[in-house]
C-alpha cells in the first residue's frame, strides 16, 4: 500500500513539473534575414518565388487572395534561436507551396500572425518558444507578380 502511495505521488510531481516546463511560451523577435541566410533555407527554399515581407511586392499582375500558416517545431535540444529560425523555415516552404498550388510566384504583404495577431515588419519575424515546441505563423498575399 505504502509503495503505491509512493508511486502515485511521484507520478503527481512529475505531470506538474512537466506541465509547468510545457507551459513556457517566450516571445522572440528575430530577423527575417538570419533565418533567411541559413544554408537550410538556401537550399530548401524556392528562388523563383519570392517571399516580400510587410510589402505589396511591386506590381502585381493575378492576387490569389491570402494564405495562413501556423507551424510548430520541436525545440528539445536545441536553442530557442535555433528551434526559431527552423520553425520560421517551415512556415515560408509552407507559403511557398501555397503560391505554388494557385499558380502564384509571390506571397507579400507576409506578416507574422501569432495567436491571431498580425505584426508587419520588415526585418523580424514572430516566434514563441517552450520547453518542448517552438512555433511561428505567417500569413500574406498570393499573387503573380509581373
Amino acid at each position: 500500500m505504502r509503495k503505491g502511495i509512493l508511486a502515485l505521488t511521484l507520478l503527481v510531481a512529475g505531470l506538474g513539473a512537466a506541465a509547468s516546463a510545457q507551459a513556457r511560451d517566450t516571445p522572440y523577435f528575430l530577423p527575417i534575414q538570419e533565418a533567411l541566410a541559413t544554408p537550410a533555407a538556401q537550399e530548401k527554399l524556392d528562388p523563383n518565388i519570392r517571399l516580400v515581407f510587410a510589402d505589396a511586392g511591386g506590381n502585381v499582375s493575378q492576387d490569389f487572395g491570402e494564405v495562413v500558416t501556423s507551424r510548430k517545431t520541436n525545440a528539445f535540444n536545441k536553442t530557442d534561436e535555433e528551434a526559431c529560425r527552423w520553425v520560421m523555415l517551415s512556415a515560408l516552404i509552407a507559403l511557398q507551396d501555397s503560391a505554388r498550388q494557385q499558380g502564384g510566384n509571390a506571397v507579400v504583404n507576409i506578416e507574422s500572425f501569432y495567436d491571431r495577431n498580425a505584426r508587419a515588419s520588415t526585418s523580424e519575424y514572430e516566434c514563441h518558444a517552450g520547453a518542448l515546441m517552438a512555433g511561428v505563423a505567417l500569413k500574406g498575399d498570393v499573387v503573380t507578380l509581373r
